[in-house]
């Protein structure tokens, strides 16, 4: 089993499970493993055949596969069954073949989100890290859309609100289509705090931002003094982010 000294959730140090506050945000102060009880689904092991039975991927866009979660009566997360409302989702290692480094690519999404949190102040959805028995990590993250009593509150994406369907946008309709003026007009549209939610959508656009740019300086894709450009739009971000 792998050990841990830091919060797999906050990355805060010193802990070999998740810590409190950790688990006051992911689990409403369950003392929840993060430790999963069966083998990945790429290890190809009739165990971990065995814990994938009777259920399916849930149904949400996107290059990794997902699994709905459940908190057990023992505190592990198991997946949720066929007729079960999950509450989390977790996102295991990819398996497609154009991706590199697939083992971190869980690990990647979790800093990212944390610094989204800790550092950029951005609201996001409590997430983590957890293991499967084979030591291959997961991320894990609280559903947003589901209410504390089980229902689900309605939604709707930018390409449904901008009527964009797979006849007339293409099979990635979601993602080729529309542009960040048109998201806020939708937005200024639909949302009557729609200044404050402007400003919150156009945070999310500068942090976006800032992590493919620094995508593109470690990728070697810009001029060698990259690094001090890096420096600077950083130090700039951080000071339209933090008051």
């Amino acid at each position: 089993m792998i050990k841990l000294n830091v919060c797999p959730s906050t990355l805060a140090q010193g802990f070999d499970s998740y810590s409190p506050i950790a688990l006051k945000m992911l689990f409403d102060g369950k003392k929840v493993s993060p430790f999963l009880p069966f083998p990945s689904p790429s290890a190809e092991q009739i165990e971990a055949k065995e814990a994938l039975q009777n259920i399916g991927r849930i149904s949400l866009s996107g290059v990794q596969p997902k699994f709905s979660m459940l908190i057990g009566e023992d505190l592990r997360l198991y997946y949720a069954r066929a007729n079960e409302q999950g509450t989390y989702i977790l996102k295991p290692r990819p398996n497609a073949y154009h991706l590199f480094h697939k083992d971190f690519c869980a690990a990647n999404e979790h800093l990212t989100m944390q610094i989204a949190a800790q550092v950029y102040r951005l609201e996001t959805a409590p997430n983590g890290l957890c293991f499967f028995k084979n030591d291959e990590a997961a991320y894990i993250t609280r559903r947003f859309d589901v209410r504390s009593d089980g229902g689900k509150y309605q939604q709707e994406d930018f390409a449904s609100l901008l009527g964009y369907t797979r006849t007339n946008g293409g099979s990635d309709f979601k993602y080729c289509n529309g542009s960040y003026e048109e998201c806020a007009e939708v937005i200024h549209k639909h949302v009557k705090a729609a200044p404050v939610s402007l400003l919150n959508f156009f945070r999310l656009i500068v942090f976006r931002s800032c992590f493919e740019f620094l995508q593109k300086v470690f990728l070697g894709l810009m001029y060698p003094f990259s690094c001090v450009l890096w420096a600077i739009f950083w130090s700039f971000s951080l000071l339209f982010f933090v008051r």
